[in-house]
């Protein structure tokens, strides 16, 4: 009999929902049960395209045993992290504490009233990898709970309170309340200079992360400063990162990191959030050095979203998975045989090309990786769409189709922005070009109505996902933050009033419901359901900060409507953050961007004109 998962809309949670587990969904009636029934609470987080979080649930949650023993000693809540950021961040915050690491899926402990006591990440089915069995754990924390219940409740309200305690130093480790400084930006700078690898690209070693966010800030401090190496940084990167095995090479897109430090072997799960920042950094890197091949890259990454990624009634879809078949990157690699089974006479030339050997670089297959020279590419498109049409025809890995309001704000932006700078100049006769620009601008547009029509209620509030026509969840910060951004980048490429306005409107609702302390936001509403802490994320991690895309939101919208207050909430959340991006840059990319675009002048261009006269129409096109 299905679990009370198989009424959720997330594919993850809808993924447990045959588990003999006996899954809640969180929520009152599971937090109830752990109070009135006295059992502690297992909470397991994960998400869909998660290759270790599908690795636990066939090794513990499919086995009658293990679920014996969670379903009489426990009260069970399975979480998909994407749909609740704001639990996921509290408990990994717990977790981190209690083990010094963290990732998913998340395993976490909780007294019935959601304190964390005990917590991990992946337990295996039997005792290896000096980690005990999931069993023995679930037994001792069931023993302890019966024998030493009250050390337990110590030791989670002793970690609340030191988590708590820790969330308003992070605030106030940064306090600063000077001006604005550039060498804020200097510093910044020399940091990620020192830590850049000059070989490969990027920053640190395996596993080895795109970084989209920091990329992003030395584009906009070369192009205010001049300085080269900034720039040699980006491209360099950009490069070596859209050679390797971490760049689909024949679909487009890419995927989430790579396991080595020369961006080979990817972590095969494909995210709409970074694609949708790798678009926009590709796209920049172009317009600064005319570089085609950064151009093609963002085509392709956007023709990948649109042909796999877009829902048909506009939204984006979340994630891609690592596997397919039960196999990990199973749908990309290849063998010799299989390429020249394709290609024919043709085949050694794209071997060759793309690194492909009889002993493999993946398990005894091939992630393709491109080792020629940039000038080789253009003779192998045709065999490129071979083995494409060829892959299709494999069972491709599992898709979440949830539709994220923020997600989606990243993506909306990156289509909007590319359609605006791949709108042809008059007389350039690049008609393709024009055509191109067309359907991304077709696509933004959709995507904002659908965003504004089914993730927007009545009262103006955001939900935070919807999946097959159910929209569910309060909106979050980044939901808000992110969207405003997309919105922005839609209105300066359309000139329609009714993004700007939206834009504006879900500005004001953002800052009446996330509270203000000294310019910095809560994560959660003010009428967001009571959770253990009020999370207020300030790092950007793989995606940027609530806080930071609000405040570079709050600039840009300042630029536009010469609106004080939110020039002075801007400023003052960046003057506290400003020792913080000195020191951790790499933290903190997007805060960075926003400090830049701060400090800078922006260019004000007014056009006075029918919007209809021809005129008036060529002149928004220069710009």
């Amino acid at each position: 009999m299905p679990n009370r998962l198989v009424n959720e809309t997330s594919p993850y949670l809808l993924q447990h929902a045959d588990n003999p587990v006996n899954w809640y969904p969180w929520g009152e009636e599971a937090l109830q049960l752990a109070r009135d029934s006295d059992r502690p609470i297992f909470l397991s987080i994960g998400y869909s395209a998660c290759h270790w979080c599908h690795v636990m649930a066939h090794e513990s949650f499919e086995d009658e045993q293990v679920a014996a023993i969670l379903n009489e000693y426990f009260v069970n809540i399975k979480v998909d992290r994407e749909e609740r950021p704001d639990l996921d961040q509290i408990y990994m915050t717990a977790v981190q504490a209690m083990t010094g690491s963290g990732g998913w899926p998340m395993s976490v402990f909780l007294t019935p009233d959601g304190h964390p006591f005990y917590g991990g990440t992946y337990f295996p089915p039997v005792q290896r990898y000096g980690m005990p069995s999931f069993s023995q754990v679930l037994e001792a924390i069931a023993a302890g709970w019966q024998d030493r219940r009250d050390e337990l409740v110590a030791s989670g309200l002793k970690l609340v309170d030191a988590m708590q305690r820790q969330a308003q130093a992070d605030v106030r480790a940064g306090s600063s309340h000077g001006d604005l400084r550039q060498d804020t930006l200097q510093s910044a700078f020399r940091t990620m200079q020192q830590s850049h690898d000059p070989a490969s690209g990027g920053w640190g070693q395996a596993p080895k992360f795109p970084q989209p966010m920091a990329l992003e800030f030395l584009l906009r401090y070369h192009h205010n400063t001049g300085d080269d190496h900034a720039l040699k940084m980006v491209t360099h990167t950009l490069e070596m990162m859209a050679r390797g095995g971490m760049y689909d090479q024949l679909g487009g897109g890419f995927h989430r990191y790579s396991v080595d430090h020369r961006w080979l072997v990817p972590h095969f799960e494909k995210m709409l959030y970074d694609n949708s920042q790798l678009a926009r950094v590709y796209l920049h890197a172009w317009q600064v050095t005319g570089n085609e091949s950064f151009r093609t890259i963002t085509e392709e990454i956007l023709d990948y979203v649109m042909r796999e990624m877009l829902d048909p009634e506009g939204g984006f879809y979340s994630t891609q998975d690592a596997d397919s078949e039960g196999v990990e990157g199973k749908f990309f690699v290849w063998t010799p045989d299989e390429i020249r089974e394709v290609l024919g006479d043709e085949a050694d030339a794209f071997m060759v090309a793309y690194g492909v050997t009889r002993h493999g670089n993946f398990e005894g297959k091939n992630i393709l990786e491109f080792v020629g020279v940039v000038e080789q590419r253009p003779a192998l498109v045709e065999a490129r769409r071979k083995l494409f049409e060829a892959r299709e025809q494999r069972v491709h890995p599992g898709r979440d189709e949830k539709v994220l309001t923020s997600w989606n704000g990243l993506m909306l932006a990156a289509f909007a922005e590319a359609a605006r700078a791949f709108s042809p100049s008059p007389g350039s006769g690049r008609g393709d070009q024009g055509v191109r620009a067309e359907i991304y601008r077709q696509v933004a547009e959709r995507n904002a109505e659908f965003l504004l029509r089914e993730l927007r209620i009545e009262d103006g509030r955001l939900l935070r996902t919807w999946k097959a026509g159910r929209s569910k969840q309060n909106g979050f910060l980044e939901d808000y933050s992110y969207l405003i951004e997309g919105l922005l980048e839609l209105y300066q490429t359309t000139f329609d009033p009714r993004w700007f306005v939206a834009a504006q409107e879900l500005t004001e609702t953002m800052l009446e419901h996330f509270g203000n302390s000294a310019g910095i936001l809560y994560d959660t509403s003010d009428d967001h359901e009571t959770l253990i802490t009020r999370p207020r994320d300030l790092q950007d991690n793989a995606t940027p900060s609530g806080n930071a895309m609000a405040v570079t939101a709050l600039l840009k919208l300042a630029s536009l409507t010469n609106d004080l207050r939110y020039v002075d909430i801007s400023h003052r959340a960046l003057a506290q953050m400003q020792p913080m991006l000195a020191q951790y840059p790499l933290g903190f990319g997007q805060w960075l961007q926003a400090l830049a675009y701060a400090l800078s002048k922006p260019r004000e261009i007014a056009i006075v004109g029918d919007p209809q006269s021809a005129d008036t129409q060529a002149l928004l096109n220069v710009v």
